[in-house]
């Protein structure tokens, strides 16, 4: 009778499982960018209606001010109008709030802000506020796009992306756990448009260019010298009283003189009129965009840009011409996750070279691969029982099992090795794992007992390590019984497949 460690059957009833559960993990574990850490403090963005004054923005804030003080886990606030934390200057109808928290115990970080921003919402009406970290916020001032959900609209046709941006909107505030969407479109202040007519210029006997440039410097004023004041010098700008130019009626009376003499107002040559609202114009490589952005609260990234997709591929919101991109911590999501996966696979293909140019045996490195690839599957089924994100982190805690789980075969094959001088084969695999097991195991133990505090996210800052800390311990976990167990039944069937041992 041929013993069991010969038999394919070890190999399928310990591997396939492992292979399906892994697989079943990778669909289902969710992913996201980075851990949300709690920094004990958070910033509010805001921005009233365009064209609001600094008194009312001022009775906003107000109202917003109370709900802050009013909240238990508050420790202090400080608010800027008109001026960034980052310290630039602003529109009186912008600004921020940084909140600092209590120390622990108290409520996480997010609940805070859900709260926060739910009362703002319901009380406050008209104010655009947006919440996030100081990390955060810093970062998102230097890319210039921080959300996690940024939908690029492109189109040659400007009316069409101010009417599109609003729907699409609507659509994506219906995905579950997208807060804060707003549909890109920044208006700016009213803008007095003066059209020359030609043909009336002519008959004024007035070149149309000079008119142009005539009324540049009224309106924008002219430097006519300098004065030194201390080390610097300053412009000395001369334009036309504010009484003149203060209303739309006041520009079409400025007087224009023509070279022959006579005076005339500006309405007689010009048409005025007067924009309000004027969206702000953006473009990217070249083509008008508008940016719809949003934030996730309690929800990983990967599965809400799934159901976003989804959205905007339904029939009947995005015409043919109209293309859009997904941009913002996705975005960087998608770069960061192809270069960690490139890391992977060069650690992989290095191991593999290692172990040839080590033993000098093409099966000795695919067992220590198969086993190595075996326990990485662990770290996806680990991360799917833990509900943890796969993101950068967890993907390090990926590639420091590829390494800790070939250096444990590696020193069992050695002893393997030492052990089959003496004895056969069969009983060198079961006496290198009697040999090896404490070894291994009071390793494994102390590897985890070290993780284990950053794995039940213990102390400030333990949450950006957590999932490097459970994708590691979930390797270490079965690191013991496909050492022991599959990787001596690969080598097994492998040797028995070739020359019946394994030298």
């Amino acid at each position: 009778m041929r013993p069991i460690l010969d038999r394919p059957v070890l190999i399928l009833l310990v591997i396939l499982p492992l292979l399906g559960l892994g697989y079943l993990a990778l669909q289902r574990v969710p992913s996201g960018f980075m851990p949300e850490m709690d920094e004990g403090g958070f910033i509010i963005d805001y921005v009233a209606p365009p064209g609001t004054s600094l008194a009312e923005t001022d009775r906003l804030l107000r109202k917003v001010e109370a709900i802050i003080s009013k909240t238990p886990d508050v420790q202090s606030y400080s608010r800027r109008t008109g001026f960034a934390l980052g310290g630039d200057f602003a529109e009186p109808n912008t600004g921020d709030f940084f909140v600092r928290l209590k120390p622990y115990p108290r409520r996480d970080i997010a609940e805070v802000m859900d709260e926060i921003r739910l009362k703002v919402e319901q009380t406050v009406p008209g104010l655009e506020t947006e919440f996030l970290q100081l990390m955060e916020d810093i970062i998102g001032d230097i890319t210039g796009r921080p959300e996690p959900v940024v939908i690029n609209l492109f189109s040659d046709d400007e009316k069409q992306l101010l009417a599109l941006a609003p729907l699409v909107r609507d659509a994506v505030e219906k995905v579950p756990n997208v807060v804060e969407v707003k549909s890109g479109v920044v208006p700016a202040g009213d803008a007095l448009v003066v059209e020359v007519d030609r043909v009336k210029a002519s008959l004024e006997g007035v070149d149309p260019d000079a008119v142009t440039k005539l009324l540049n410097e009224m309106l924008s004023g002219t430097v006519a010298t300098e004065v030194q004041k201390g080390p610097k010098l300053v412009d000395v700008r001369v334009w036309i009283p504010r009484s003149m130019r203060e209303t739309a009626r006041d520009v079409g009376e400025l007087p224009i003189r023509a070279p022959d003499g006579h005076v005339f107002p500006l309405k007689r040559i010009a048409n005025l009129s007067v924009i309000t609202g004027q969206p702000e114009i953006t473009r990217e490589d070249l083509k008008q965009v508008v940016s719809i952005t949003g934030r996730i609260s309690g929800r990983d990234l990967g599965s809400t840009i799934r159901d976003v997709r989804g959205v905007l591929e339904k029939p009947g919101l995005l015409p043919p011409s109209v293309r859009y991109t997904l941009g913002g911590l996705y975005e960087q999501q998608q770069l960061a996750f192809r270069g960690m996966v490139m890391v992977i696979a060069a650690a992989v293909t290095l191991v593999f070279l290692l172990l040839l140019f080590l033993y000098e045996s093409f099966r000795v490195a695919v067992a220590v691969l198969m086993t190595t690839l075996l326990a990485m599957c662990a770290v996806f089924l680990g991360l799917w029982l833990t509900e943890t994100e796969l993101n950068i982190s967890s993907l390090m805690g990926m590639v420091m099992i590829v390494g800790n789980v070939t250096e444990v075969a590696i020193f069992y094959y050695s002893e393997y090795a030492e052990t089959t001088k003496s004895l056969g084969p069969l009983e060198g695999l079961i006496e290198a794992g009697v040999l090896r097991m404490r070894a291994i195991t009071m390793t494994t133990i102390a590897a985890i007992l070290a993780l284990l505090p950053l794995a039940l996210r213990v102390g400030h800052g333990s949450s950006m390590l957590q999932p490097l800390a459970i994708a590691i311990i979930a390797g270490l976990l079965v690191q013991l019984p496909l050492v022991l167990v599959v990787f001596p039944a690969v080598l097994s069937l492998l040797g028995a497949r070739s020359k019946g041992n394994l030298h």
